[in-house]
């Protein structure tokens, strides 16, 4: 949302996390029902002027306790329909939010993307050693299926302390830097676990309007126009 505001783009956020999707909680819209019209499933927007569109399939569960116990295959016939089959109109961006891992989430969109032009991943990684084990893995798989790697962003970096804004290296520091210099890939920057980003994504609020003067506030828009800016030199 913050990229959106900055640079007035049409953005849509496909979540793939098809056993724990939880896009629809932190951007805080409910869950609507989901419309048909001529072009196939119309997505969820956040706003009234539709700059902001969503789909999950936590907008399809009748019950959002039930559990998704699906095959591969099942998940890869949803993705596709999420891709191809939803209106998202004219988008600047489309971001998809995948679970961990490399696993059939991955597959099934990079083979529904093959005629659009996939810009790229942006990995995300905790500081110690047992998080930037699994994104070494997932640097693996992007370089196997020529996904370019945008960058990677250490998340929980340091506890920032709501009361004296100290912040303590709870996870260790800077794995997520020393992986990205390891395998070649850009460093996007570092986010602290902070307690007041933690409650407005369980609240739904938007934590870079609540928060705009924060030591996170600053590191997320630095990533975010980093970023932004990359993709736009291309």
């Amino acid at each position: 949302m913050l990229n959106q505001r900055l640079y007035e783009t049409q953005v849509g956020i496909l979540d793939v996390d098809l056993c724990g999707p939880s896009i629809p909680r932190m951007l805080s819209v409910g869950r609507p029902e989901v419309h048909q019209c001529d072009s196939g499933w119309v997505p969820v927007y956040t706003d009234a002027q539709k700059s902001l569109a969503l789909m999950s399939i936590g907008f399809l569960m009748e019950d959002p306790d039930e559990a998704v116990v699906w095959r591969g295959p099942k998940k890869t016939a949803l993705i596709g329909q999420f891709v191809s089959d939803v209106a998202w109109g004219e988008l600047d961006v489309l971001l998809v939010d995948t679970p961990p891992g490399t696993s059939d989430e991955h597959l099934a969109v990079l083979e529904n993307l093959k005629k659009h032009k996939v810009d790229g991943a942006v990995l995300v990684t905790t500081p110690q050693a047992v998080s930037t084990g699994d994104v070494r893995r997932e640097i693996t798989f992007c370089k196997k299926t020529g996904v370019r790697i945008l960058g990677i962003v250490e998340n929980m970096s340091g506890f920032v302390c709501p009361h004296c804004s100290e912040c303590s290296n709870i996870f260790s520091k800077g794995g997520g830097e020393e992986l990205a210099k390891l395998t070649g890939s850009v460093f996007l920057g570092s986010v602290p676990l902070d307690p007041l980003l933690g409650a407005s994504l369980e609240e739904g609020k938007d934590f870079t309007e609540s928060f705009p003067d924060s030591a996170t506030f600053s590191a997320i828009s630095t990533i975010s126009q980093t970023l932004i800016k990359s993709l736009e030199s291309d």
